[in-house]
């Protein structure tokens, strides 16, 4: 192949990815790019493998995260080259692995070891775009409830390159390969192809979860002013405001017989910027649309530290009549967005950063939260991209999955529906339905098999009740947590490791001149 077909494959690789990926949604294409990586590196040595694995990180990462544009185009491009840095190290082991028995395997093991690394380092990570994200309710999504993310991701790049063999099986052939060689890889492609996504329908049955009993659950989206705009959270009290007004909106159509009385209502993340813990203007406010309706809220609020530096970004069960209980602090927060890393040195260099006037601080307790009966297991926005928030909040008791979030920022730029689609993953890798309630779109609500049953529009306030199953037990995906993750991680560092001492042998192995041993013979 020559170089230019190569860097053409490489790129059709990441495309390949990003139009697998919602808001494009053509998950079929994803296992095209294990398969056209493969097809670039195949017979490259380690270092042209690199930067082809390059061209493909960034045709995939540079489009698929433009929504960082609202920050400035530097700091997206600066995150698109970050994450694009990952795919060098692995399309050179895809290269060195290539040269092993089941290279297949090899390769899809490396893909999640790719991912494993991007999901935490640096800053906690960035998982986005990972191809697991690409199949929530597809044949492979039932991978998912036996080993999360990456049992997907492994599975789609397994039958990626099972049909690379097979492509490269047909190509030998008009060589005059013979039946013997051919037929392997052939068939090999064929049975990935038809029985690995059949594996995922049976395991999506098979790990079916019991259903405890029904709650009603409402959302509540108030929708922000000046949406999409740099300033996130809008006018503040207009935005509590907002929010409010819908809780009273909800309340008058269930007293009109129009909506069923809910036993719970999630609000998104931020629904109050301002410290109700503090503020009694809008403590009074939440108090009185709790009242109104007459079930607990989990509302967004953001609690601020006494000299106003720190603040913690909650979801707070807000009860009628008492107020303030229990709450889930965010644990995994964006950098730059909503904390500034070595604010001393990069709020310098950029000074937009100033505008994070204060650094928000991570939580360290898993969201299980009591509401009217019913433990809803809630990860905060930026939460749900990672394994391990959803998993320990089910794990703690969570019935069912609520989605707290604020994504006003980015309306009408894909990525609400890139993290919708990640929510409706973590619903079958749990077994458990998801509410998702953000302040302009998009609001949904999602079954336990990751079907969407209800989608807000954006930039429009809604709201929505919905009968959702509250759920008992856990999927084998919640109960192993990462250990599918970094078997497989190690299984695609061990087969290169491998390869490379193989190949040390080979070179070896030529250096001895006709094959014998150049040792000294013994004497005596």
């Amino acid at each position: 192949m020559t170089l230019l077909l190569r860097v053409l494959a490489a790129a059709l690789s990441g495309l390949a990815q990003l139009a697998a990926l919602e808001p494009y949604g053509l998950w079929p294409l994803a296992v095209l790019g294990p398969a056209l990586l493969l097809a670039a590196v195949h017979g490259t040595r380690p270092r042209r493998a690199a930067w082809l694995g390059a061209v493909s990180g960034a045709c995939l990462m540079v489009p698929l995260i433009k929504w960082q544009e609202v920050f400035g185009v530097d700091v997206w491009l600066l995150i698109a080259a970050a994450e694009t840095v990952y795919f060098v190290p692995m399309a050179a082991g895809i290269a060195l692995v290539a040269r092993l028995p089941g290279w297949p395997l090899w390769t899809a093991a490396l893909w999640v070891a790719q991912e494993f690394c991007r999901a935490r380092f640096p800053l906690g990570g960035f998982p986005w775009g990972k191809l697991a994200f690409s199949q929530p309710d597809t044949p492979f999504a039932g991978y998912a409830a036996l080993g999360s993310s990456a049992l997907v991701t492994f599975t789609v790049a397994l039958v990626g390159a099972a049909l690379a063999a097979a492509a490269r099986a047909l190509w030998s052939a008009r060589r005059g390969t013979t039946a013997r060689r051919l037929l392997p890889p052939l068939l090999g492609g064929l049975a990935a192809t038809a029985l690995v996504p059949l594996g995922g329908t049976l395991a999506l049955h098979a790990t079916a979860l019991e259903e405890d009993h029904t709650a009603t659950v409402a959302l509540v989206q108030g929708d922000v002013p000046n949406a999409g705009e740099m300033n996130i959270l809008g006018e503040r009290m207009q935005v509590l405001r907002n929010h409010v007004d819908g809780v009273h909106a909800l309340a008058r159509l269930v007293r009109q017989g129009e909506a069923p009385q809910p036993d719970l209502v999630i609000l998104p993340e931020n629904a109050s910027d301002i410290d109700a813990y503090t503020d009694p203007q809008a403590a009074d406010l939440i108090s009185a649309a709790a009242d109104d309706i007459g079930v607990p809220l989990l509302f967004g609020i953001t609690r601020y530290s006494p000299d106003g530096t720190e603040r913690e970004i909650r979801s707070v069960v807000w009860h009628p009549a008492s107020g303030p209980g229990d709450h889930y602090t965010k644990r995994y927060l964006v950098p730059f967005g909503e904390y500034v890393p070595m604010r001393d040195l990069f709020a310098t260099v950029v000074t937009r950063l100033e505008q994070v006037g204060s650094d928000a601080v991570p939580g360290t307790e898993p969201g299980a939260l009591d509401m009217n009966g019913t433990t809803v297991a809630a990860a905060i926005c930026f939460d749900i991209a990672f394994d391990l928030p959803v998993r320990e909040s089910v794990a703690a008791g969570g019935q069912i999955i609520v989605v707290p979030t604020n994504n006003a920022n980015y309306n009408f730029t894909g990525q609400s529906a890139q993290q919708l689609a990640i929510t409706r993953l973590r619903a079958v890798e749990h077994g458990r339905p998801a509410v998702v309630a953000a302040t302009s779109g998009i609001s949904a609500v999602v079954d336990q098999r990751g079907h969407v049953l209800y989608r807000s529009p954006e930039a429009e306030p809604a709201v929505h009740v919905a009968e959702v199953p509250a759920m008992r037990g856990l999927t084998p995906a919640t109960r192993l947590g990462a250990l599918p993750e970094t078997a497989l991680a190690l299984l695609g560092l061990g087969a290169v490791a491998a390869a490379l001492l193989r190949s040390r042998r080979n070179r070896a192995r030529q250096e001895q001149p006709d094959g014998h041993d150049t040792a000294p013979l013994p004497t005596g």
